[in-house]
């Protein structure tokens, strides 16, 4: 099986320009590629890592990746598919943004061994370069309006209105296939099918401009439940940064998606070989209930995102949780692990007395509702049940002189935070 058959195989090409062509120039040499990423966010998140691991899987097939953050198209905001015009940054915070996205590649792409190692480029190196008028000389000339305008990704916003930043985004992409062509010998650029606009006008720029013939392959979008793709404009991204999204809400995440998406999942963002992957499926289609194709997948992605110490300690809070230990769990794990739950920081001049506690943190209705709950049993802190109603917190219930977990019923939980 060559590295397109295994890339197919593992649901990985959604769409190319000539699929034949393509295959025929990985199979007989090494191919350079590149992906772009725009540094519209402090980190990358779950729905670029579909494609840095396509990235990664032609590079350990030979073939050699270069990693494009764009410094200058950040500056202007991809309108591909959006409903509304992107907020435009600072160039400070682009620069800040793309340094901190470099870092991130690094995780996953080898910048340091072999002929084939990934080098990083910044399309801000060559725009800033560039005058305006020379750009409508030199690239805008081999565009037509009807071109543009025949772009899915600009046809839906035309119906709402499209500024010409945005309108013009395309070209610029199409120049940063270009640019990296005639000096890296780039000939095939892989991205998210909702970039197939943009992507497309940088292979009719190479023919064009260069008489030259250039390949994308686009890679399928990841969508959530409703049909959403996971991305940060969509208001659901899961961030690689482990600060944005932990890495035990990474893995709860891959812990929970649904039976009929785990084996296609393990096939796109593990590197488990398919022959595993399928003894994997039958054991999974044989007792679905004990989700092993769900753990293996969340073990697998945590420990590639953030390594295997991440991995352990997010099923150990995973476990513990479970089981209703908490006292097994430092500070910082549980901070982990109930990031989700309500908060309420105790203050000064707050009475510690059990009742008064659940009613100012607003985890009892009443003051008589709270007595019902200690008196019924419903009221746990850290994880032993307390039924006294004189009972006041002492430091003893404050874990790591930090906070205090207050559990009512069988799955509501509480932080008490005293820091």
């Amino acid at each position: 099986m060559n590295i397109f058959e295994e890339l197919k195989a593992r649901g990985l090409v959604f769409q190319t320009t000539d699929e034949e062509a393509l295959v025929k120039a990985l199979t007989e040499g090494q191919v350079s590629y590149y992906t772009g990423y725009d540094p519209t966010a402090d980190s990358l998140h779950l729905g670029h890592l579909v494609a840095i691991l396509a990235s990664r899987r032609l590079q350990l097939a030979g073939h050699k990746p270069y990693a494009l953050v764009g410094g200058a198209t950040g500056l202007i905001g991809d309108p591909s598919f959006k409903d509304a015009e992107r907020s435009l940054q600072t160039k400070e915070t682009v620069l800040d943004w793309s340094q901190k996205i470099k870092d991130q590649l690094s995780r996953f792409l080898d910048f340091e061994n072999g002929d084939n190692k990934a080098e990083l480029v910044n399309n801000y190196d060559w725009f800033s370069d560039i005058s305006f008028i020379d750009f409508l000389r030199d690239v805008g000339k081999y565009f037509t309006v009807n071109y543009m305008m025949s772009k899915d990704s600009v046809k839906k916003r035309i119906e709402t209105g499209i500024s010409y930043t945005e309108f013009a985004y395309q070209i610029m992409q199409g120049y940063d296939f270009y640019e990296l062509n005639e000096k890296h010998d780039v000939s095939l650029q892989i991205g998210g099918s909702d970039q197939w606009g943009n992507m497309t006008a940088g292979t009719e720029l190479i023919r064009r401009k260069a008489e030259r013939t250039a390949h994308v392959m686009t890679v399928p979008l990841i969508t959530d439940a409703s049909g959403k793709k996971f991305g940060k404009s969509e208001g659901n991204a899961v961030w690689l940064d482990a600060d944005k999204t932990s890495p035990y809400e990474l893995y709860q995440f891959w812990l929970n998606v649904m039976d009929d998406d785990a084996v296609r999942f393990l096939k796109i963002f593990t590197f488990l070989s398919l022959e595993e992957i399928a003894e994997i499926e039958k054991e999974f289609n044989a007792a679905r209930h004990e989700r092993l194709a769900q753990k293996i997948l969340a073990k697998e992605v945590v420990t590639l995102v953030h390594g295997e110490d991440a991995y352990k300690q997010a099923l150990n809070i995973t476990e513990q949780l479970f089981a209703g230990n908490i006292r097994n769990l430092s500070a910082s794990e549980l901070k982990q692990g109930l990031s989700n739950v309500p908060n309420y920081t105790v203050k000064k001049e707050d009475s510690l007395n059990i009742v008064d506690v659940l009613v100012s943190a607003a985890i009892s209705s009443s003051k008589r509702q709270a007595r019902e709950d200690v008196q019924n049993g419903a009221i746990y802190i850290n994880g032993a049940r307390v039924q006294d109603l004189e009972y006041s917190l002492g430091d003893t219930d404050k874990i790591d002189d930090q906070l205090t977990v207050i559990r009512r019923g069988k799955k509501k939980y509480f932080v008490l935070d005293f820091s």
